[in-house]
């Protein structure tokens, strides 16, 4: 691979990680800080380390002295002077600290040694694809409900957003040790069903030369007539449970029609899902909890509650006197016709995920969302309550995204033939692939709004962020392949063994230090909903990767250092495999 002088600058506002080191060497340097807090008779309970926002304060800094100065009586900095003293003393039998120096009022500012920087590339060596994993789930299970669109249209550009953002969220969830359960919920019942059962009733006799107005009923778009047409033709749809639907051809069954369509709409949405590569363990109907008596049981126990009115023919429930429920006015639960409002299915849908045992779940959904967050966990409270169950604070987790602009040629894409009225997630993979388009969906943060923008997606360029992380990992493969066509090259187990004393250089220490925030990325994406962090970080080290390869040579004379720079670029091409896998982004050899 010819070498290119690529770059990337980092989006303005990226976050500064909270550690750039390995928990064993915090805890240690912790350790060391707790034993030297004895020169001045004080021992907190928890020492703070934080991360300098400018690199020449050092790696890490703390600010006990700070807080320790009422205690003691003393100035800050004459008590972080007796400390630091101290820690030069411990430091020198550990080999982690290189400098200690007091700045400011009494900051304890900490420069790690080149061996401690240098121990990340042995762990990632080690640990390979654990590398960036932890214990805080220790097991326990978390729901992830995402997409959940209605069966009445393809998948549109939303929901792209939202499949990319919930897989990756699971993902992430999943390296941290909790046991992920990836739903969809499928609303398939109510209005919007019975809509599209008359707009493709309306096309079967259209396409039978019977007079319709086809044109102004419901749903609209080349899909509604590539249905009829199924329909007419009696074919079968192969459900996801085995089931065979067939269509019955009956353009005045509109039942039948309206059965054959969801089928046939469920089974277009599991292909769609198949391309992007996204997966999940459970599809939960919304016409089963109907079904099978829980929305009922839901209204009973609003009713037993003693928390339900009766206005202007409507069923109130008095969510505002909900404890902890933040609603800012009362919701109708049963409307004055005797249907149900949207909400109270949805209480008794969360209701069956404490039943199963989820004491964490997670709802990834669009921003008009934004309403129904606390209705239904009001109206939890009151159903789960009534089965004995308890509801853990802030229940469930919600993390709401914005919708996606379309950009193509400078201008906007608002529609596409098949879907009739928006862009299609399969529009999307067809014309970038899978790769950029989940890279593209996740690269930003839910909440904030989203323009795709496919000439950039499709560049090859390092204005191309997904290209820009992909050509890294391929460029480390192309370079091990020269060292093994010279008979030099090493390989993983090898890798961890190698004496890594050579790596010095600027360029080698800022690799390292952007090795070392992985887990603490990870961990911070799943304690905070929020994959985006390990895009942004794909990226941070995609232009680390590229400037050391830039600015060094990797297979030199010197057999000690081509051997410990082989190791460091194998642990660069293994964090960013591990990234790469957590957003569902594969990691090509070749570009």
């Amino acid at each position: 691979m010819a070498r290119r002088a690529l770059r990337y600058t980092p989006a303005s506002g990226r976050r500064t990680y909270l550690s750039s080191m390995l928990a064993e060497q915090r805890q240690a340097i912790a350790e060391l800080v707790r034993q030297a807090l004895a020169t001045v008779r004080a021992a907190p309970d928890h020492i703070e380390l934080q991360r300098p926002k400018l690199p020449e304060h050092g790696d890490l800094a703390t600010p006990v002295a700070l807080a320790l100065a009422r205690e003691l009586g003393q100035p800050p900095r004459k008590i972080a002077e007796a400390i630091a003293a101290r820690l030069r003393e411990l430091s020198a039998s550990t080999g982690l600290l290189a400098a200690v120096e007091v700045a400011g009022p009494g900051f304890i500012n900490l420069r790690l040694s080149e061996v401690a920087k240098q121990e990340v590339a042995r762990t990632v060596l080690r640990e390979r694809s654990g590398y960036g994993g932890g214990r805080e789930g220790a097991q326990r299970g978390a729901l992830v409900e995402f997409l959940s669109a209605n069966p009445t249209g393809p998948l549109h550009v939303g929901h792209a957003r939202q499949a990319a953002l919930g897989d990756a969220l699971a993902n992430v969830l999943a390296a941290r040790g909790w046991q992920v359960s990836r739903e969809f919920y499928y609303n398939d019942g109510g209005a919007q069903i019975e809509q599209l059962a008359t707009s493709v009733q309306a096309r079967v006799r259209e396409l039978r030369g019977e007079p319709t107005e086809a044109d102004q009923v419901g749903y609209l778009g080349e899909y509604i007539v590539e249905i009829a047409r199924a329909y007419l033709a009696g074919a079968t749809v192969q459900a996801r449970d085995g089931v065979a639907v067939r269509a019955a051809g009956d353009p005045k069954d509109l039942e039948a029609i309206r059965r054959f369509a969801v089928a046939y709409l469920r089974h277009e949405q599991d292909l769609d899902l198949e391309a992007l590569g996204v997966r999940f363990d459970h599809f939960y109907l919304e016409s089963s909890l109907y079904a099978d008596g829980r929305v009922d049981a839901a209204v009973r126990a609003m009713l037993q509650s003693g928390l339900t009115y009766e206005s202007e023919g409507a069923l109130w429930l008095r969510t505002t006197a909900i404890e902890g429920s933040g609603d800012d006015k009362d919701r109708v639960v049963r409307k004055a016709d005797g249907s149900f409002t949207y909400f109270v299915p949805d209480v008794a849908y969360h209701v069956t995920k404490l039943e199963r045992g989820f004491t964490r779940a997670i709802n990834v959904q669009g921003s008009d969302h934004h309403g129904t967050v606390a209705r239904v966990r009001a109206g939890l409270q009151v159903a789960a309550r009534s089965r004995g169950l308890d509801v853990p604070p802030g229940y469930p987790e919600v993390m709401l995204h914005k919708m996606v602009r379309v950009m193509r040629g400078g201008q906007e894409v608002k529609m596409s033939k098949r879907a009739g009225t928006f862009v299609a997630l399969r529009d999307l993979i067809d014309w970038v692939g899978c790769d950029a388009t989940r890279f593209f969906l996740v690269s930003r943060k839910a909440d904030t709004e989203f323009a795709f923008d496919i000439d950039l997606a499709l560049s090859r360029s390092e204005d191309n962020p997904v290209y820009y992380v992909q050509y890294a990992h391929a460029r480390i493969c192309s370079v091990l392949a020269q060292a093994a066509a010279q008979g030099t090259a090493i390989d993983e187990d090898d890798g961890a063994q190698v004496g890594l004393a050579p790596l010095t250089s600027a360029r080698e220490m800022a690799l390292l230090a952007c090795l070392s925030d992985f887990p603490d990325v990870v961990r911070e994406a799943a304690e905070g909903l929020a994959p985006h962090q390990v895009a942004f970080y794909l990226r941070e080290l995609a232009a680390q990767l590229h400037g050391f390869y830039n600015a060094e040579r990797i297979l030199v004379d010197d057999p000690d250092l081509r051997s410990a720079r082989l190791a460091l670029l194998l642990a660069v091409r293994q964090v960013l495999r591990n990234g790469l896998g957590l957003i569902g982004v594969s990691a090509p050899e070749r570009m």
